[in-house]
């Protein structure tokens, strides 16, 4: 991987049927202002546009052993495992993830920068 280039992880999700809605208005409220807090940069999440009960979420590390770190410290805090876990979880069939090296400015246009998407601004845990 180049220096100029960055990993962008791709999760794509199955969910249940008739949770769509629901699975997003927890990922948009509670797990990506989560995420958020403890320093991860999500480029862009939601609903797919072909099936009401499919979902993605696009995050950027800056290494492959950036992501795998950053992810093994989040998941494991009280925060995500006390917090909005279950509720997200119980929701997914299945998942999906492809991990792929972009250039800074190919992330940048895939970054959702609508109000909606900022959410509230993020605080460190404690």
């Amino acid at each position: 991987m180049s220096a100029e280039n960055r990993v962008l992880e791709i999760r794509s999700y199955k969910l249940q049927p008739g949770s769509g809605a629901e699975f997003h208005r927890l990922v948009a409220e509670h797990s990506v202002p989560l995420l958020r807090a403890w320093g991860m940069d999500v480029v862009r999440f939601g609903p797919s546009l072909h099936e009401p009960d499919a979902y993605f979420l696009m995050r950027a590390f800056n290494s492959l052993a950036h992501l795998e770190q950053s992810q093994a410290a989040f998941y494991a805090t009280p925060a995500w495992r006390q917090g909005p876990r279950e509720a997200i979880v119980s929701r997914i069939v299945s998942d999906a993830n492809t991990v792929v090296a972009l250039p800074e400015r190919a992330i940048e246009a895939l970054r959702d920068t609508s109000p909606a998407a900022a959410g509230p601004a993020p605080t460190m845990p404690a």
